[in-house]
């Protein structure tokens, strides 16, 4: 292998064109085959898709994508940010109007249809609260937590209750500029925050007390644009304006530090995404893409060399392993994002600042 030469390619396996402004986010469900993508159109749109066999070789498959509706969400400004519940029958939209809807099918017979029908969705409940732009939202593990952050420098807690209902938890005001992202642990409730202010926050909820903030995350040198927890919990991924991926291992239950910088980034990281990916080597941590203003998508396989010892840090060892620039022509690429469901590993998508959702799979030489 030469040493420009990747280990693998990414492939474009789909092009869905129809946003008629730039593409922010895109959300696998993870029960269903849909994709969904949101836009500054302020609108949502869903594609459901299957699997057809090639002729080429070992018969890879490839998903074959269709569009099945468009939500035109009634949301004032730009759609930023969407979060399928871990259910896969509630969608949550963030606006830079400020409020956070969530959509589901009216329809039982819609709601438990796997293969993605073309049911109507409806808006069920309207979260209203953040004072100006919202800029992501998610949905916890369990499905019983939403979380929403915004330009107006707060994090909000969501308890899920039934038919829609939806009740603030905590107001969480730590950061000190716009706040743009947050991500829950994948298996704990535990959530994290990235902001302008450069910081990472992580909270807990005190059983006695409210949600808090059990530590600060430092070390990047411009805004954090995006989190990813790792599949296994253990580290976490940050993206930032300083065109660095910085990597942080939970060294004891409420202590986490950074052990690794990435670099290979012009431009800012505006998204990171950490899946099981189709992990080859001991150790593995799975694959961990980033993408952003340079355009370019990084593929890497992250796997631990030496655990950490009793509160010390782990060394890692990071591998990319594909490598794609100019992945939306010359925009901006503003997501990417791992499909969550089983058989997919190896299959991402990524939304641009030109209009388009592009669905990409990961072909290993």
């Amino acid at each position: 292998m030469t040493e420009n030469e990747s280990p693998a390619d990414i492939q474009l396996v789909a092009q869905l064109e129809g946003h008629d402004d730039r593409a922010w986010h895109v959300a696998w469900n993870p029960k269903r085959p849909i994709l969904a993508s949101c836009s500054a159109d302020k609108t949502v749109r869903m594609y459901h898709y299957h699997s057809t066999s090639s002729t080429e070789g070992e018969g890879e498959s490839k998903p074959v994508f269709s569009h099945s509706t468009t939500i035109p969400t009634g949301h004032a400004k730009t759609v930023r940010s969407i979060a399928w519940s871990p259910s896969g029958k509630t969608l949550a939209t963030a606006s830079f109007d400020s409020n956070i809807g969530i959509w589901a099918q009216e329809d039982e017979d819609d709601a438990e249809d796997l293969t993605g029908g073309n049911g109507e969705w409806e808006c069920m409940s309207l979260l209203e609260g953040h004072e100006t732009e919202c800029k992501t939202v998610a949905y916890s593990a369990g499905g019983n937590l939403l979380a929403s952050c915004s330009r107006d420098k707060t994090v909000w807690v969501w308890e899920v209750h039934p038919d829609y209902d939806f009740e603030c938890m905590g107001v969480l005001m730590e950061h000190s500029q716009d706040v743009k992202c947050v991500a829950w642990h994948p298996t704990e409730e535990v959530l994290a925050s990235a902001s302008y202010d450069d910081t990472i926050k992580l909270y807990l909820d005190d059983p006695s007390e409210d949600w808090y903030c059990f530590a600060t995350l430092a070390g990047h040198q411009s805004t954090v644009w995006s989190l990813a927890f790792s599949p296994d919990g253990r580290f976490l991924a940050s993206g930032s304006d300083d065109f660095t991926v910085r990597i942080w291992e939970r060294v004891q239950e409420h202590q986490w530090e950074c052990v690794e910088v990435l670099e290979g980034h012009e431009r800012s990281i505006y998204s990171v995404s950490w899946g099981k990916g189709k992990a080859t080597s001991e150790g593995s941590l799975g694959w961990l893409a980033s993408t952003g203003g340079d355009g370019l998508i990084l593929v890497r396989e992250l796997s631990i060399t030496t655990p950490g010892e009793s509160g010390g840090k782990s060394t890692l060892s990071d591998k990319v392993i594909a490598r794609l620039p100019s992945a939306h022509d010359v925009a901006d690429v503003n997501s990417v994002v791992w499909c969550p469901r089983d058989g997919y590993e190896d299959v991402f998508a990524t939304a641009g600042d030109d209009g388009l959702v592009k669905v990409w799979k990961v072909h290993t030489n």
